[in-house]
């Protein structure tokens, strides 16, 4: 899936088409009210004027970052999404209905899941067959016109936390939770996805991936080659690493292969 503890960045691609036309839109309504204001004697009139002046320099700089996925994308709106630390994943548009924006890009068509992390927004499509040409200035609008609403980014949701270390963790689980939170979620985030920790039992650590690393074709060799062969390093105790998947992502999981079986039918 990507080479687990070597960070890597891609020259991230910006959306020039969209941001050119917001710029030049932008300067045909400044050159009008600029007109407007020099004619203008009423003070009522240049109050409003000048406000629309600094209204309509809003426009975002969006870049987008490839992910060692195919299927999925990193875009970075260059401003906050999350909390620094957080991440909260929705696997299919049923899921985000606690998050405006998920539900808005859920909207766009070939797309197959979303991930929100501290600074990015990782979209996932549903097959080789869907191209990011066709998405990606979808993407780009809905995320722009959804931070100028000023909408909140989640309504009664919790995010993943950090690997926060409990006062019952076990030595063994406190020093595991330490090094994914140190040194492997950084640059899984960094990525476009996450690895959330689910247990250990039997020398057997339980993640699971997120993001662009959930339907990475490389995920279980990024689990054995890098996170095991990390935690094994350090933690004797660890004799192997599972990943798993939450009850609801099953479902989930089962319905789009319906669906997916059901559309090659017709086709």
């Amino acid at each position: 899936m990507f080479k687990m503890f070597k960070m890597w960045r891609n020259t991230s691609k910006i959306c020039c088409n969209l941001i050119t036309n917001s710029l030049k839109n932008n300067l045909s309504q400044k050159h009008n009210i600029t007109n407007s204001l020099k004619n203008s004697t009423n003070g009522a009139q240049i109050l409003q004027i000048r406000s629309l002046l600094t209204t309509n320099r809003s426009y975002m700089f969006i870049q987008t970052q490839e992910t060692p996925n195919p299927n999925s994308l990193k875009f970075l709106p260059g401003q906050q999404v999350l909390e620094p630390g957080q991440t909260i994943d929705f696997p299919n548009a049923s899921s985000a209905q606690c998050s405006p924006l998920a539900r808005l890009l859920f909207r766009i068509q070939g797309v197959k899941s979303v991930f929100l992390g501290p600074d990015f927004i990782t979209i996932s499509k549903i097959d080789d067959d869907v191209e990011w040409k066709l998405i990606k200035p979808e993407v780009f609008a809905t995320i722009m016109d959804f931070f100028v609403s000023g909408l909140p980014v989640l309504s009664n949701a919790t995010p993943n936390p950090d690997t926060q270390i409990q006062e019952d963790d076990s030595e063994i689980v406190q020093m595991i939770k330490e090094l994914l939170d140190t040194r492997i979620r950084p640059t899984v985030q960094e990525d476009g996805g996450d690895i959330i920790f689910r247990g250990f039992e039997g020398g057997i650590v339980k993640l699971k991936m997120q993001g662009s690393c959930s339907s990475c074709p490389s995920s279980i060799v990024t689990l054995k080659n890098g996170v095991q062969n990390m935690l094994q390093f350090y933690i004797p105790e660890v004799v192997a690493v599972e990943q798993v998947n939450d009850p609801e992502d099953e479902v989930a999981i089962k319905e789009f292969a319906k669906l997916e079986n059901t559309l090659k039918t017709k086709e």
